[in-house]
């Protein structure tokens, strides 16, 4: 036999062999085992927190020459776009994994896009099977099933990533009714001058639509106002998430020297103690009377109220057919194929994470370089909170419910079209240049997301 056909017969068995290999190894876990244990064993398996964590295991190769720089790279972009620990933690202890991290694993899986075939090829049993891929969405169904019920929504949308909004949630309503009053009374600023509905108002989609809203004495401040409406959903309040509830929230601008400007919550315990009706109306609500804790609690009782349901996309997932147009639907349909629906998921479509400002493409430096005011403390994000560096530009995410009446957009206000909004999440997020006819579905799309307050469509006083 020549030579030439002894190396060819030689790799063909080597072929053959890595092949039957590759099937003994990259097998999918027993079928045995509960979907959690499945879905633990397919992400330990396939090494997701190689890539996606904070302290990754790395090879034993990742020092040599030529190795390092590659796998450092994929390593800090893996980082970047998602950390797996928070999932691995809440499989491990059988909790409720995070509807964003559902969402962002179920569209990899759609997608085929993890793991990467240049980390395959070298981890044998990383890759998602046919069968890996069946159980690991069959684990993401369960999950929302359990931790996330979906009663709403018609049969073919019961595992969709968003949810309608219900007409109501848990709430003391005489508690409500005083927190209304509050939440427009200016007695809760030093100069008497400004209100919480002076920011958020509900004529006005929750918001002010100013880039920067005023406080006393003209000051303006650093950062967009986001709206009331439907916060009770949002899983921290605040671009950066320094609230954890509504009423932990109210409690931050009365003090805050920009914008109310009092000194402590005593001296609006004392405008409003002087009151004497109203104080006696607070007592049969409060039997403990006056104070920050019970004034803050009111007002998140109210914001608890602020809910806008029945929009005509609530009013789809429910069931009825033509509540959108075609055009409308195939928006929605791209709003998902563009991994929109990943990151703001959920009821109120949004602000259940903290994602990075600038994903695919630099923002930070693009709008350092396109305007003269450069960057500020408000740009930091989460990080102002925490100080890890890995949450600098990161921030809760908005919800995208009544999106059209709450312009301008973006944490700075920088962008006062819905149409601009979404060519540059395309850019920044997506990594990908959508062409007008697709920011005009999209458009479409989230005019649809428009719901009812009090029984009647959302509006907003302002004009554009």
């Amino acid at each position: 036999m020549k030579k030439s056909s002894k190396l060819i017969l030689a790799a063909a068995g080597l072929v053959a062999l890595g092949a039957v290999v590759y099937r003994a190894v990259n097998v999918a876990p027993d079928a045995d085992l509960d979907a959690g244990q499945q879905m633990m064993a397919i992400m330990t398996d396939g090494g997701c927190a190689d890539c996606h964590s904070a302290n990754p295991k790395l090879p034993f190769y990742a020092n040599w020459p030529g190795a390092k720089t590659l796998i450092k790279n994929d390593v800090d972009k893996g980082y970047r776009h998602f950390d797996v620990e928070p999932m691995l933690s809440a499989i491990a202890n059988r909790q409720a994994v995070s509807e964003v991290d559902l969402a962002k694993v179920e569209k990899t899986l759609q997608d085929g896009s993890m793991s990467p075939a240049k980390y395959y090829l070298v981890h044998w049993g990383s890759q998602i099977t046919s069968a890996k891929k069946k159980m690991a969405l069959n684990f993401i169904r369960e999950n929302r099933e359990q931790f996330y019920p979906n009663p709403l929504a018609a049969a073919e949308f019961k595992n969709e990533a968003i949810r309608p909004i219900p007409d109501s949630v848990p709430h003391d309503a005489a508690k409500a009714a005083l927190g209304e009053a509050l939440y427009h009374d200016t007695r809760l600023s030093a100069d008497g001058t400004v209100s919480c509905a002076t920011c958020h108002g509900i004529n006005t989609g929750g918001v002010d639509n100013l880039k920067f809203s005023e406080g006393i004495g003209a000051q303006m401040g650093g950062i967009n106002a986001p709206t009331t409406y439907n916060a009770v959903f949002n899983f921290a309040q605040f671009w950066d998430g320094r609230a954890k509830t509504l009423a932990d929230q109210a409690a931050g601008p009365p003090l805050n020297p920009v914008e109310m400007g009092c000194s402590s919550f005593d001296e609006i315990v004392e405008r409003l103690g002087a009151d004497e009706d109203f104080a006696k109306r607070f007592r049969e609500a409060y039997p403990e009377g006056l104070s920050q804790a019970t004034i803050t609690d009111a007002i998140a009782q109210y914001e608890s109220t602020l809910l806008t349901p029945n929009s005509a996309f609530d009013r789809y997932l429910k069931g009825e057919e033509n509540a959108l147009t075609a055009e409308e639907i195939s928006g929605y349909e791209l709003f998902k194929d563009m991994k929109c629906a990943t990151c703001h998921a959920g009821v109120n479509m949004g602000g259940l994470s903290y994602e990075l400002m600038g994903q695919r493409q630099n923002y930070f430096a693009d709008r350092e370089m396109n305007t003269a005011s450069g960057l500020t403390d408000s740009d930091n994000g989460r990080w102002a909170q925490t100080k890890v560096e890995r949450d600098r530009y990161r921030f809760r995410t908005p919800g995208l419910r009544n999106i059209a009446l709450t312009w301008p957009y973006y944490h700075d206000g920088s962008v006062s079209t819905l149409e601009e909004a979404v060519e540059k999440m395309a850019n920044y997020q997506v990594g990908r240049t959508i062409t007008p006819e697709q920011t005009d579905l999209i458009t479409r799309f989230l005019n649809t997301l428009t719901g009812e307050y009090k029984g009647v469509k959302l509006t907003n006083d302002n004009t554009k």
